[in-house]
């Protein structure tokens, strides 16, 4: 059985590999802000691509395995400090902590919901499903979004998720650092000032890319 401090580590590290994905997804999904017809020609070639290159799929098991053991991980600690007692990532300075700080289980949870909705829209669909096929014979996933993302409700959804991947971020950030042991007392500051704008500028963009589209196509 892993200990509390093993489960944390683990936790850390998967959430390190998922902020680095979440760096990539980013910069591939920045496609959608170019205009319409280069957008739609060159997101599903992208997407193509990936779907059968090896090395990504290798990826992607990496992925879907870090999502799964960095989710039963806090779900694991969280149960074990309420059973001791203690609130989940609970600082003894708490009146100093931050209102995300206690509530990373609330955001965590939100999160994974979004997680299963964005999946069956998009993953399961182009994986699965029986989506149209573009010019090129390539599955048109632009299409599947912009049909998405023409909803109200999912925009709503989307932007409201990520406000909470921010606040979770900017937590997870932080405390990944003092896992790890990296944090000094010198750079504080600094780490706080990157980490912060690292999940300002990956949630913000996200969130973009639905209101772009619903606002333009």
């Amino acid at each position: 059985m892993l200990s509390t401090l093993s489960r944390k580590l683990v936790m850390c590290l998967t959430g390190l590999f998922l902020c680095f994905f979440l760096i990539i997804h980013f910069l591939g999904n920045l496609q959608l802000f170019l205009p319409s017809e280069q957008a739609h020609t060159q997101f599903n070639a992208y997407s193509q691509f990936l779907s059968g290159n090896i090395l990504i799929k290798i990826v992607s098991y990496v992925l879907y395995s870090s999502i799964l053991i960095h989710t039963l991980d806090a779900l694991v600690i969280t149960l074990k400090n309420r059973k001791s007692g203690k609130q989940y990532q609970r600082d003894q300075r708490q009146r100093a902590s931050k209102w995300y700080s206690r509530n990373m289980g609330i955001l965590g949870t939100i999160i994974l919901i979004f997680l299963v909705i964005h999946f069956q829209n998009f993953w399961y669909v182009y994986k699965f499903g029986s989506p149209p096929i573009d010019s090129n014979g390539n599955k048109d996933l632009y299409i599947l979004v912009v049909t998405t993302f023409k909803e109200w409700w999912y925009v709503l959804i989307y932007v409201l998720s990520m406000v909470a991947l921010c606040y979770h971020l900017i937590h997870g950030v932080h405390s990944a650092i003092r896992t790890l042991g990296l944090f000094h007392p010198k750079y504080v500051k600094w780490i706080k000032t990157c980490g912060i704008a690292y999940s300002i500028i990956i949630s913000v963009g996200f969130a973009m890319m639905p209101i772009y589209i619903y606002l333009t196509q």
